[in-house]
């Protein structure tokens, strides 16, 4: 346990310096990264707690003959469909589901996709910034040990700060993409269910009439 702890107090006493190079565009971009996976967790946690990925076919159809034996959101969502006293009540059922989650989902994954955007570009920003730097200590540095100090930082600005956005970018844009495939799933999800309860009714009002 001690080498671990070495070993990870050794590698931030190694990152320090490096973050510290990168000059002022460090503390925006992690900011950027802070937001956007943990803005990525959390349509995670909830994509996990709408119950699609935990509940297959073949369980929820057997609650549709015994909706009080449904557990979680969806077997409260089918509960709450099988209720219905018709099509158009079970219809805005779901209809209220989808205002209340996707909404939200598709409102999460654009912020996410923002900040994915945002942190190459931040990192731009400080590579810019960082060769002006550089250019400014070639035109005004009388040379010497001071004017070469002064490039260097200018030249270590402008390309930790570019490495870092894309450091940060290229797996927030896997994890946006992929968040963004399992809430096309979750769509699908809904809209299967809907159909298959909207026939459930449908076949028993039939009986219902035909009695």
């Amino acid at each position: 346990m001690q080498s671990v702890v070495d070993y990870f107090s050794s590698l931030w006493d190694q990152a320090l310096p490096i973050w510290y190079s990168g000059g002022w565009a460090m503390p925006p971009i992690a900011i950027i990264a802070f937001a956007m996976f943990g803005m990525g967790a959390h349509i995670w946690l909830n994509l996990r707690y709408a119950g699609f990925m935990q509940t297959p076919e073949s369980r929820w159809r057997a609650w549709l003959s015994a909706p009080d034996q449904g557990r979680g959101p969806v077997g409260h969502l089918i509960k709450s469909a099988m209720a219905s006293p018709n099509l158009e009540a079970a219809a805005q059922a779901f209809g209220e589901v989808r205002g209340e989650q996707t909404g939200a989902f598709e409102r999460d994954l654009r912020v996410m996709k923002i900040c994915v955007s945002a942190a190459p570009l931040v990192g731009l920003l400080g590579t810019v910034t960082g060769m002006l730097a550089t250019f400014d200590a070639l035109a005004n540095g009388s040379g010497g040990e001071k004017t070469m100090g002064m490039i260097a930082a200018g030249i270590s600005e402008a390309l930790i700060t570019t490495e870092t956005g894309l450091v940060i970018a290229l797996p927030g844009l896997f994890f946006q993409y992929f968040l963004s495939r399992q809430f096309d799933r979750y769509k699908a999800y809904l809209a299967h269910l809907e159909t298959v309860c909207s026939l459930e009714l449908y076949r028993r009002s039939g009986n219902q009439a035909a009695a």
